[in-house]
This record gives C-alpha cells, structure tokens and sequence, in this order.
C-alpha cells in the first residue's frame, strides 16, 4: 500500500470516527482527519451515514457526515452505473456478501484504491478489504 494512494472508507469506518465507544475510534478518527492522505467514497456510502445518524433521530449530525465525506473524498467520489453494479453482483455472489459490500469491493478494485472497513466478518477476514488499525496508520 502506498503511503499515498486513496483509502475507499466504507460507511462503518465513517461512523467510528464519530463513536467515540466504537472499538475502532481512535484510528478510524485518524484517518479521516489525515488532511496528508486522500480519502475516497462511494456514492453510497453517503446514504449509509445519514441512515445511521437518521436512524438515531440525528438529522444534523446527517448533514454533517453527509458534508466530511463529500469534503475529504473532494472528486474521489465513485458513483454506481451500470458496470459497478454488475462487477459488485458478481462479488457478492463469489464471496457471500450484500451488494452493498460488493459495491465497495469493485469501486476500490475499479481504481485502484485501498478498501478500509469495519465490517471484519465479511470483507477484512476475506482479504477483501483492511481494518482501520491494519490501514497503515499508527
């Protein structure tokens, strides 16, 4: 992994940064307020982090995931069409997993991006994916 390559952040790693019980707090934090190392997302992932924060009757906190991910993606956001959504339906297939997942698996694999998650079970213990304490960070 090079020290400068894009990390495709899935919505879990998002959310610890923000959950300060989360088991993955403290480097998922590091890594979205590591201005010296590009971040990127899925369009997806947008609607995940609202989810969670609407689910908690947290509309502002909503806005304001909503808002970091869209400023430390900057133009690194992947958008689903018509080839994503297939190469992911074929990944989840493969692997066992949701098309959500799948979608993050084929957005990193697309262009070449580091897929960072806190989802262990299904994309880390695959080697599909790295934990936010295995991302090559302190």
């Amino acid at each position: 992994m090079t020290p400068g390559s894009p990390r495709l952040l899935d919505a879990g790693v998002w959310i610890a940064a923000g959950d300060p019980p989360d088991r993955f707090h403290a480097t998922a934090r590091t890594i979205v307020l590591d201005f010296e190392r590009p971040l990127a997302g899925l369009d997806l992932t947008l609607y995940e982090v609202a989810n969670v924060a609407v689910r908690k009757e947290r509309p502002s906190a909503a806005r304001h995931l909503v808002r970091t991910v869209l400023a430390r993606c900057e133009s690194r956001l992947a958008t689903v069409d018509l080839d994503l959504a297939a190469d992911a339906a074929d990944l989840a297939i493969e692997h066992g997993l949701t098309a959500y997942d799948a979608a993050y698996v084929a957005a990193a694999r697309r262009h070449g991006w580091t897929l960072v998650s806190t989802d262990i079970r299904d994309l880390v213990s695959k080697g599909l994916a790295v934990a936010p304490d295995g991302a090559d960070y302190p």
